[in-house]
């Protein structure tokens, strides 16, 4: 018996000695899937900001603002005396609307309700969240967000589908600070 046993660890290591071999990818990638959608990418967003562009220049009425993020808006109602805007944490109470840059509306005031949002502690789109920073109480802005500041490629899975760029009109009503 002993012997079967030093036949079968001499055959394991013998077996277990062998060299791994690296297997060989059956399909190289070159990374052009990458570059085309990056090309891709880079198309939309420049048609979309031309969409965006044509708007502001029908409506020389309000003073578009560019924002360092990425997207445009224009006050309806601006406070100049207050410097509370809000900062992490903070409860933004604020009533919002939903349009397409067309003007139709996707969500309503009514439908959405009244929210309350914990600043950059709660999921919100890119572009409202970044908005939202901008604004004190009382003030009433209208957003034009390119789609990759809105829902981007995947939409809302709801009313809001791929690539969509959106107009949001936003009204803040209080801001509670985070003590």
């Amino acid at each position: 018996m002993k012997i079967v046993y030093k036949v079968i660890i001499v055959l394991l290591l013998v077996v277990s000695c062998k060299t791994p071999e690296a297997r060989q990818p059956e399909q190289v990638q070159s990374g052009s899937f990458i570059k085309e959608s990056a090309e891709r990418n880079k198309k939309l967003n420049e048609r979309e900001r031309k969409r965006i562009e044509a708007i502001i220049a029908q409506n020389p009425e309000y003073d578009y603002k560019t924002s360092a993020t990425g997207f445009w808006y224009y006050y309806h109602t601006k406070v100049e005396k207050d410097t509370i805007t809000p900062q992490f944490g903070d409860i933004v109470n604020f009533d919002y609307n939903v349009k397409d840059l067309k003007g139709i509306t996707i969500y309503s005031e009514n439908e959405l309700g009244n929210q309350n949002y914990a600043m950059d502690q709660e999921e919100i789109f890119t572009g409202l969240r970044e908005g939202l920073k901008l604004l004190k109480p009382s003030e009433s802005v209208t957003f034009l967000f390119p789609s990759q500041k809105a829902y981007g490629y995947y939409g809302d899975n709801e009313k809001i589908g791929t690539n969509i760029p959106l107009m949001v009109k936003v009204t803040v009503n209080s801001i509670k600070q985070n003590q």
